[in-house]
């Protein structure tokens, strides 16, 4: 069991490394990994009961505790991300689906990444989980009602059916593993220390299958997907800063509101976009998921730096 929970820790901590090594495998040898396309939705299921499983009383409970920021948070994920997304799509010389697949990244609820990088930047994790924690319940209705206002003007957006599809693969997992959590107590505990290295295998299954289906067209305008990504996940941050510095937030759920912005559900995005849209849509899913797992670490290392940098302002001050 020690074994299992290092290698599964190790996993966990070199999650960017595995994202970026499969999805550069995947341009070279597509073939090795397209076959894992049929089974991106149940993937993302295992992802989602994963997050139920490590779901507790004590998160659900910080909901209530604050709801004022946690709202800041959810508010900030459900209108900026979308809104960006479709300026940068509206803006950007891209093709329909890259542009619908751009805004699906937008109005999908945070990922569980985000939590790790708020705890590595020295933010707020307890506002962390909570926001994504209601952000990710949230996607059955928000998503789909966004989708429809932000990108049926490029392709047909079906909100019933994405609807149904959430459901199916986000919210059924996540109360299962809510259920198999509460029936099982703390004998579950030894299991759940596997689910980072699960959830990071899955996520890189996703990636790489997505790309290795679109090399092609990777090949051909790659520069520019990235490009607009990258622009997608800076702009969260710095949005989602903004925002919580309006609503006079303590640094440290600044950070937190930064981040949860910032880093979406990459993997609900390439799944809804591949069942829904087309394999080219999912591509800046796909990106966004290889892009944010570098940038996060930045942006921590960032933030990181910016808390010393008040410390000893504020050490300065009381001596003075």
């Amino acid at each position: 069991m020690k074994t299992l929970d290092a290698i599964s820790g190790f996993v966990g901590r070199t999650f960017a490394v595995w994202v970026v090594l499969f999805a550069a495998l995947s341009l070279v040898t597509p073939g090795a990994f397209t076959w894992i396309a049929p089974y991106i939705t149940l993937l993302l299921g295992i992802i989602m009961f994963g997050m139920g499983l490590t779901l507790s009383k004590k998160d659900f409970q910080e909901v209530f505790r604050r709801p004022k920021d946690v709202a800041v948070g959810g508010f900030a994920q459900f209108l900026l991300m979308p809104l960006l997304a479709f300026l940068l799509g509206t803006i950007l010389p891209v093709s329909t689906e890259v542009a619908v697949g751009v805004i699906l990244v937008g109005c999908c609820p945070g990922g569980t990444a985000s939590n790790v990088i708020t705890y590595l930047s020295k933010g707020d994790t307890a506002l962390s989980v909570a926001i994504t924690s209601v952000s990710t319940l949230l996607a059955p209705i928000m998503t789909p009602a966004l989708m429809f206002l932000f990108a049926s003007q490029w392709l047909p957006v079906s909100a019933g059916d994405m609807f149904l599809s959430i459901v199916n693969v986000v919210l059924v997992p996540i109360i299962l593993g809510l259920i198999v959590r509460a029936v099982l107590g703390s004998k579950i505990n030894a299991g759940i220390k596997s689910v980072p290295m699960i959830s990071v295998v899955a996520i890189v299954a996703i990636v790489a299958a997505v790309i290795g289906l679109n090399k092609d067209q990777i090949l051909q305008s790659g520069p520019l997907i990235f490009a607009i990504v990258a622009m997608h996940n800076i702009l969260g941050y710095i949005a989602g800063y903004s925002l919580a510095k309006v609503f006079k937030m303590p640094a440290a759920k600044k950070r937190a509101v930064s981040i949860e912005v910032g880093m979406q559900n990459s993997g609900l995005g390439a799944s809804l976009a591949s069942v829904h849209f087309s394999p080219l849509a999912a591509v800046p899913s796909a990106i966004f998921s290889v892009w944010h797992n570098i940038s996060g670490p930045i942006i921590a290392t960032i933030f990181r730096k910016q808390q010393e940098k008040e410390k000893v302002d504020s050490t300065v001050q009381n001596v003075s």
